[in-house]
Parts: structure tokens; C-alpha cells; sequence
């Protein structure tokens, strides 16, 4: 059976088979998602914003140097991690976008996945870093120069939220591009945090200070590392959106006319905020396939945002009971739960 997927538009397609009074059918729903013109937007946003922090990275690691500062080395290093972040966004952005061809049949969706899961990473990796170095300045912190580290801080503050407003008038549905904007996001709450630091050593010469602020900084790198770790890997786990319980659409599906039995039911996602399903459809003997398959979509479109549905549509046995049994005991090992109308979840 050959598809053919026109980006941007709807497609239902579909196989019959004839044995005896069986009838197999299959189709997809798949609503395009067109996004030229949005991720244009999102490729100039995020290279203004790399702009902005490449500028002041390179600013901060002579600063930081000067004033033997570990809080601004500490931003000055995640501010190397936001530009490695927002060019990996980047390079993930357009290969992303190149369309379906040869043995990739879902194109380069989940290279932004791979990016976002990498960004995570280095989040944890540096926090690590960070965290060791902490340590032995805390025991033995070295003086600072606070009136260095206070300037610089407050002038990061302010590259920081020019470059965060920036990321956020790109698409932060998208994983790939919230992983970067997460790396300013901290950057900001890590300048904030130096800022305070610096005034504190400043006024009372209290050099922990420095250190403290910078674990701050670690902190909230660990926040957002695990958040885009843990985001990704459901993701590359093929686990169903955090946001669609598969027992909820089951529930849907076979509650409405016509349909008798839901199983190996399967909700991924390709990549983020494209959702995928695939099920297999009993309906009422006699039923008309077609139309339960249209409505079942109608329903997965309009009240689940699942736009691209695998469906297999055939007609339920007469004696239902004996084999819905016999498909119960089959489906539960491995193909999980089965779906009936008299009794909905099993």
C-alpha cells in the first residue's frame, strides 16, 4: 500500500480486505504543519539573541579574571553553554525542517529532540563543574574584587533580559527552542544572584559571598537540566505527551457510535507538539468502517490534537463475547490494554 503525504493538507487513506466476513481498513489523518514562515521568525530571534551573548561572554571572561570572580567565571561559562545551546538550536532548526525523503519516512523531526536533550546535559555537566570548584572556595575563598563583579553583573542582567525577550517571541512549544531559552532564563537568575553577591562583598567584604551566589546559579542549572532531560527522554522512550492520558482517548474512541473495541492502541510523539496515534478498531458487525473511522479522527483532531492517525478498522465478530475474550488474552501480552464499550478500560 504506497501513501502519499502532501505537507499540508489532510489525507485518509485506506485498505480492504475481503476474507469471508472480515473487513481490514487502515487510515490516516495527518494535518500538515506548515511552519516556513514561523520558523524564520525563530532562526532570526535565536540569532539575535546569540549575538547578544556571544558579545558579553567574551566582556565577562576578562572581568571575571581581573576580579577573581567564581560567580562571574560561573555565568561566563553558562553563558558559553547558552551560545553552544542557541547555535545547537539553530543547526537542529534547520535540519529539522528538511522534507520527508528515503529511509528517514518522519523526516529530521527529532533532531530538535536531540538538541534539547543535549542542552539538558551540559546544564547538568556544568552544574557538576561548578559544584567542585565551589567547594574549595568556600573553605578558602580568595578576595574579590566587588565592585567589579557588581558592574558587570547588572550589565549582564541587562544583555540577559534583552536576550531572553528575544527567545521569547520564538515558538516555545517547541523543546528544542524552550531548552534554550532555559539556558538564558538561568543565566538571568545567575547574573541577579552575582549582582547581589557583588554588593554584598562590596559593603561588608564578606568573600563567601561569591561562592554562594554561585551555587545559586548551579541550582537552578540543575532545575532546568533534569526538566529537559526527563522531556526528551519521553520523547526518545516513545511514551505518550505528558498531556494525553491513553486511557482518556481510548475512553473516546470507544464511546462513540458504532465502535465496539479499542486495542493496541499506541500514543507517541515524533516530536514535540506532534502527537501520533495508532489503534485497532472493532465495530459493530455490519457497521459502516469508513464512517466510524472518520468520525473516530474527527474526535482524535478535534478534542485530543492528534492530527496523524493509524487506523485499523474491522468489523467485530457476531458472537463478540468468546472472541473478544480470545483478543483480550492476546492483546494484554504484550499489546496492552483493551477497550470495550460495555466495560471501558481493562
Amino acid at each position: 500500500m504506497n501513501h502519499r503525504h502532501d505537507h499540508g493538507h489532510s489525507h485518509a487513506s485506506n485498505h480492504h480486505g475481503d476474507k469471508g466476513h472480515a473487513h481490514s481498513h487502515a487510515g490516516h489523518s495527518h494535518a500538515g504543519h506548515s511552519h516556513a514562515v514561523a520558523d524564520d521568525a525563530d532562526r532570526r530571534w535565536l540569532s539575535l539573541s546569540l549575538a547578544l551573548i556571544v558579545g558579553y561572554m567574551a566582556v565577562e571572561v576578562v572581568v571575571a579574571f581581573a576580579a577573581q570572580s567564581m560567580a562571574l567565571l560561573a555565568d561566563a561559562a553558562h553563558m558559553l553553554s547558552d551560545a553552544a545551546a542557541i547555535a545547537l538550536a539553530l543547526w537542529a532548526m534547520k535540519l529539522a525542517s528538511r522534507p520527508v525523503r528515503g529511509r528517514f519516512t518522519y523526516g529530521f523531526k527529532r533532531a530538535e529532540i536531540l538538541s534539547a536533550q543535549a542542552n539538558g546535559l551540559t546544564l547538568l555537566l556544568l552544574s557538576a563543574w561548578l559544584t567542585y570548584e565551589n567547594v574549595e572556595r568556600l573553605l578558602d575563598p580568595p578576595e574579590v574584587g566587588g565592585t567589579l563583579v557588581l558592574v558587570t553583573a547588572l550589565a549582564g542582567v541587562v544583555v540577559n533580559i534583552a536576550a531572553a525577550w528575544c527567545m521569547s517571541k520564538a515558538n516555545r512549544s517547541s523543546l528544542n527552542v524552550e531548552g534554550a531559552f532555559q539556558h538564558i532564563l538561568t543565566d538571568l537568575y545567575g547574573f541577579i544572584a552575582t549582582a547581589v553577591s557583588g554588593a554584598v562583598v562590596m559593603t561588608t567584604g564578606f568573600a563567601r559571598a561569591d561562592s554562594i551566589a554561585s551555587m545559586i546559579v548551579v541550582v537552578l542549572m540543575l532545575r532546568s537540566g533534569v526538566s529537559l532531560v526527563r522531556a526528551s527522554g519521553r520523547i526518545f522512550l516513545e511514551a505518550a505527551p505528558a498531556d494525553l492520558d491513553p486511557d482518556d482517548v481510548g475512553g473516546d474512541m470507544v464511546g462513540l457510535d458504532g465502535v465496539v473495541e479499542i486495542h493496541d492502541l499506541h500514543i507517541w510523539e515524533i516530536t514535540s507538539g506532534q502527537p501520533v496515534l495508532s489503534a485497532h478498531v472493532l465495530v459493530e458487525p455490519g457497521g459502516d468502517c469508513h464512517a466510524v473511522r472518520k468520525s473516530i479522527q474527527a474526535r482524535l483532531r478535534e478534542d485530543h490534537g492528534i492530527t496523524h492517525a493509524t487506523l485499523e478498522v474491522d468489523h467485530a465478530p457476531e458472537r463478540l463475547a468468546g472472541a473478544a475474550a480470545d483478543a483480550r488474552q492476546h492483546c494484554e501480552e504484550p499489546h496492552g490494554t483493551v477497550l470495550r464499550k460495555e466495560s471501558p478500560v481493562h
